[in-house]
């Protein structure tokens, strides 16, 4: 890669991994439910501005239950998840935990799609699980009360969605077109989100800071994320961005510590450290087309479908 897609590929891990940042300074005051409502509503709207500026044209209808489906299982449950979450738990152990999204992704595709699994891949697994004990392991110990730990297992919960979602849009969604898909996605978990937004609405205290990560949160690391990920995909192929993975929980890490003085444990070094290197042998081994310049299964094109990013965004897709 150039120098200017090496620096978009951190941009984008960058604001991304802010996610996590904007997410716990808005969810205890807004409530999970309005904040990821409010997310993907402006979200859409950005992007449906985005659209119509390239004029690119966005036809939903035919792929109509299948957006509405991949907004539940890719946005709208696992964003709540993780909202509701880091009213209990720091932005640097949700962004270590949700970081397991692809081992997820192998165990389902394994379990479901008969895929195979090998030796390497397999003590990738084992490794990102070691990494997940030491982190959860690490918020027992530390006297956390019974509904931290619960919210370490909503994460892990919102990480197995995202990845079921990824399947999903990859096996179910092939020839939508990635900004059909994302404006779809994000319109699917709109429709989702707007009665228990409405319902949990007057409970939300709509201070200025609050808001303010929620605009970040729907512009920046939603709207703006994509189309940064989309030109991405045009420029080095799928299988490359799809590296920005390892970058997302170090940055969700490094804002946790700068803006929030979240401390650095050793539990979430230790857990961070066996995940990354977990998602390094999961990857061992996938080939890219001499053509394309992209894993085989993806096709390529600024038209094609693609997996979903989870870690935003949401992998992503927070």
């Amino acid at each position: 890669m150039r120098p200017r897609e090496i620096a978009a590929l951190l941009a984008l891990a960058a604001i991304w991994g802010a996610s996590f940042l904007f997410i716990r300074i808005a969810a205890p005051s807004l409530g999970p439910f309005p904040l990821m409502a409010g997310r993907v509503v402006l979200a859409a709207a950005v992007l449906w501005g985005y659209t119509a500026a390239r004029g690119t044209p966005v036809v939903l209808r035919p792929w109509a239950g299948r957006l509405l489906l991949l907004g539940l299982l890719h946005a709208a449950a696992p964003f709540s998840l993780i909202a509701a979450a880091e009213v209990h738990l720091s932005a640097s152990t949700a962004a270590v935990l949700l970081a397991v999204q692809p081992l997820f992704v192998t165990l389902l595709g394994v379990a479901f799609l008969g895929e195979r699994l090998s030796a390497a891949r397999g003590a990738g697994l084992l490794l990102g699980l070691v990494g997940v004990w030491a982190i959860v392991g690490a918020e027992g110990a530390a006297g956390l009360r019974t509904r931290s730990l619960l919210s370490a297992g909503a994460v892990l919960l919102a990480a197995l969605l995202y990845a079921g979602g990824s399947l999903y849009a990859r096996h179910r969604m092939q020839g939508v077109p990635v900004l059909t898909l994302a404006l779809g996605q994000q319109l699917g978990a709109a429709a989702w989100l707007v009665v228990p937004a409405f319902v949990t609405a007057p409970a939300a205290s709509w201070r200025t800071g609050p808001v303010a990560a929620l605009v970040a949160l729907a512009l920046l690391s939603t709207a703006v994320a994509y189309v940064l990920f989309f030109w991405l995909i045009g420029r080095v192929g799928a299988l490359k961005t799809s590296t920005v993975t390892y970058a997302i929980p170090v940055f969700g890490v490094l804002w946790g510590a700068i803006f929030l003085g979240e401390p650095l444990t050793p539990g979430i070094v230790t857990g961070l450290g066996c995940i990354l290197l977990s998602l390094t042998m999961l990857y061992d081994g996938r080939s890219e087309s001499p053509r394309s310049g992209v894993k085989a299964s993806v096709p390529e094109s600024r038209t094609s479908t693609w997996e979903p990013p989870s870690i935003a965004p949401d992998a992503r897709p927070s």
